[in-house]
C-alpha cells in the first residue's frame, strides 16, 4: 500500500474518484495505484502528482513504495 499517496489525497480532502477524474484515469485504476498493485506510467504519475501537488518522481523511488518519510525517520532513530 502506498500510504504516502493516501495521505496526500486525504490531506487535500479528496476522494479517490476526485483524484482519478483530475488525473484522467478510471477510479478503479487509481485505487490499484494507491494499493500498490499497479505502478503508473510516467504520464499518469505526472498527472497524479499535479492533481495532488507533489513531485511525480516519488512513484519511482524504491523506498517510497515501502514506507513513508515519517516511518523512515523513526527507523533511523532506533
Amino acid at each position: 500500500m502506498r500510504s504516502w499517496l493516501i495521505t496526500f489525497r486525504k490531506d487535500r480532502d479528496l476522494t479517490q474518484k476526485q483524484v482519478a477524474e483530475r488525473s484522467g484515469v478510471q477510479r478503479s485504476y487509481y485505487t490499484m495505484i494507491e494499493n500498490d498493485s499497479r505502478t503508473p506510467s510516467v504520464k499518469v504519475a505526472k498527472r497524479i502528482g499535479s492533481a495532488l501537488g507533489f513531485d511525480w518522481t516519488i512513484f519511482f523511488e524504491e523506498q517510497s513504495n515501502e514506507t513513508t518519510p515519517k516511518e523512515n525517520e523513526k527507523a533511523g532513530a532506533k
